[in-house]
């Protein structure tokens, strides 16, 4: 399982769409205020569809207590942004790290990316882009990060579907 953060997300369908992926993906959402939207919205929990009650879903008021509570795993923490040029698939994963993304509007707090650029990542991209889609970028690093460790990865098929 890995833990999927998302740093002051704004819009709802976004994190809705992360969440399902999640439920399916077997990690963990942890949701850092402030949000850009109600936590009982119903676009949320429609982008969500009906996994939303199956999501392993933790809010934190701020940054400083995500870090106080998660303070002996920080080693493991992986930032994503676009402004370093380590790719992400250069980075060796583990089970239960914690990938962490910032708002669709603004990215990680400069000083978050500072006090921890070498465990900063990007996804690679050509000039005329300068940013993905928040869901697409977690679901790029996430899969990677499945991909480095799936005889870890707790999985069955039973029907034809994938179990966790």
């Amino acid at each position: 399982m890995f833990n999927i953060v998302l740093v002051n997300p704004a819009i709802h369908t976004n994190t809705g769409s992360i969440g399902r992926m999640c439920v399916n993906a077997n990690c963990a959402l942890h949701l850092i205020r402030p949000l850009g939207f109600m936590i009982d919205d119903k676009h949320l929990r429609r982008a969500g569809l009906d996994y939303w009650e199956h999501l392993r879903l933790k809010i934190w008021d701020s940054w400083e207590q995500f870090l106080m509570a998660n303070q002996k795993q920080q080693e493991r923490f992986f930032y994503a942004t676009t402004k370093v040029d380590t790719p992400y698939f250069q980075v060796n994963y583990q089970l239960n790290d914690f990938l962490i993304f910032g708002s669709e509007t603004h990215g990680l707090d400069e000083q978050i990316l500072n006090a921890n650029i070498d465990k900063c990542v990007n996804i690679p991209m050509c000039d005329a882009g300068r940013s993905l889609n928040l869901a697409t970028s977690v679901g790029i690093i996430t899969y990677e990060a499945i991909r480095q460790n799936f005889t870890n990865f707790n999985h069955r098929r039973q029907k034809g579907k994938l179990q966790c």
